[in-house]
């Protein structure tokens, strides 16, 4: 793993113990003598995760802290705070200010590289989501970031795994002001209901007996439905081996006991919030995605779309010997529907006969938008004479059910001509299929059109 990491502290000897221990892991370092400095690098320079001083002079870490955060360009990047305070007000201080952990001076090697990789894988996967995220001409990386910040007046969702009732308590009662916890003792009932259930936030107290803690954490990391789900667990004092291990199979975050009940609300806040970020990442990808291969007006699938799943089941066509036919459709003299009714009129007409192509063909089949008044429905298993039925029915219901106008305040016969084709021996490509269908329309439109004309064998 490479990256770029920026060391901010005022005293160059702790700026080069830092540089020296991340350049031994061939991470690339850029240093900062001040605050100043560090958000002057991080507006001209990708930064991918930065170790920050809290005690310098002019802005202390926390204010540099809260100012990487407040920017949209910053946000993102993690930041972790290495300071010789230790008390848990300062660390709440910080984690309240945006940073994502700390690092008590002297630092500790292992721990060191073990956070910053932890972070930095991270910060991987939600680059990924958020370049994605915006290519979404709808949506605005500053929305986006602004939605990040959660949605403060509901409460999160927290799964609290704890063999010890006592513990449990006092962990539910800290967590009430920002949060409904569902506590379980058992380990792998914890991992079902996980699964089940829309959590937040794990927190897996390393209390048991006669368990290991590590196992669930990995088993939550190996399912699908929790993969990312936040996970952070509570240890002992000295369990850096532990908590190394952890953060090692993608733990998000710990904490120690005793157990500081305003640091343990302050990092599962700042775990819940990045849990919404990431999940309004996705939905904006999966938004975009949708976007891209869906004609707007109609709600079909597009060209695109069309372009690139032809093949696939043009392949599997050929691969199992099974039928496939395609059905070209383009209604009659629309031209005539937006010249005398506009283009609204228009619109009405491609929407609804949009909707009983939806109301004619399979679940299986494909149906697109193919541009302008011309529809596709790519039927996968359909022999010729089936898809000339099909295209018969659809061609009878256009036909037999005026289309209502509301713009226009009227009802509007409408016909449509039907081109179908299907896979034979002699069709080797799915543009030859096409083609063929093509061909088939265009016969249709020439004598007479409202028929339904089958390419020849």
């Amino acid at each position: 793993m490479t990256a770029r990491i920026l060391v901010v502290d005022d005293i160059p000897a702790n700026v080069k113990l830092l540089e020296a221990r991340l350049l031994a892991e061939y991470f690339d370092v850029l240093t900062a003598a001040d605050g100043y400095q560090a958000l002057a690098i991080c507006e001209r320079n990708q930064v991918d995760l930065i170790l920050l001083d809290v005690m310098m002079p002019g802005l202390d870490g926390f204010e540099v802290c809260a100012r990487l955060k407040a920017g949209a360009k910053t946000s993102h990047i993690p930041v972790v705070m290495v300071t010789a305070l230790d008390q848990p007000a300062d660390r709440v201080r910080g984690l309240k200010a945006g940073a994502d952990d700390f690092l008590t001076k002297p630092v500790n090697d292992l721990q060191l590289i073990s956070r910053v990789k932890s972070l930095l894988r991270l910060k991987t996967l939600s680059d990924e989501l958020r370049i994605r995220a915006e290519t979404a001409e709808t949506m605005g990386i500053d929305d986006l970031l602004r939605a990040g910040e959660g949605r403060p007046e509901e409460a999160g969702q927290i799964l609290l795994v704890d063999s010890r009732a006592n513990s449990q308590e006092r962990i539910i009662k800290a967590l009430k002001p920002i949060a409904d916890v569902t506590a379980i003792s058992d380990p792998q009932a914890a991992l079902f209901e996980a699964a089940e259930n829309a959590f937040e936030l794990v927190i897996v107290n390393a209390n048991f007996d006669d368990y290991d803690p590590l196992r669930l954490c990995s088993q939550f990391r190996s399912l699908e439905r929790t993969r990312f789900l936040p996970i952070l667990i509570i240890t002992e004092q000295g369990a850096d081996d532990m908590v190394i291990r952890a953060l090692d199979l993608g733990v998000n975050d710990y904490i120690v006991r005793p157990v500081d009940t305003n640091e343990l609300v302050a990092r599962a806040l700042t775990q819940i919030r990045r849990k919404r970020f990431n999940d309004r990442l996705r939905a904006s990808v999966k938004q975009t995605i949708e976007l891209a291969v869906t004609d707007p007006l109609t709600g079909l699938n597009n060209r695109r779309y069309l372009d690139n799943h032809l093949k696939v089941l043009f392949n599997r066509s050929m691969a199992r010997g099974r039928p496939l036919s395609v059905l070209i459709t383009d209604i009659d003299r629309f031209k005539q529907v937006n010249d005398t009714h506009g283009h609204d009129a228009g619109d009405e007409v491609l929407k609804e006969f949009a909707n009983r192509i939806r109301s004619t063909v399979r679940g299986a089949d494909l149906a697109c938008r193919y541009g302008g008044e011309e529809f596709v429905v790519v039927m996968p298993d359909t022999s010729p004479e089936v898809a000339a039925a099909v295209a018969e029915r659809l061609r009878a219901s256009v036909e037999s059910i005026p289309f209502g106008l509301k713009s226009a305040g009227q009802e509007l016969k409408v016909t449509a001509s039907f081109g179908i084709s299907s896979r034979l021996s002699s069709v080797i490509t799915p543009d030859q299929l096409m083609k063929q269908a093509d061909l088939a329309l265009y016969e249709a439109k020439n004598t007479g059109r409202n028929r339904v004309v089958a390419a020849a064998a």
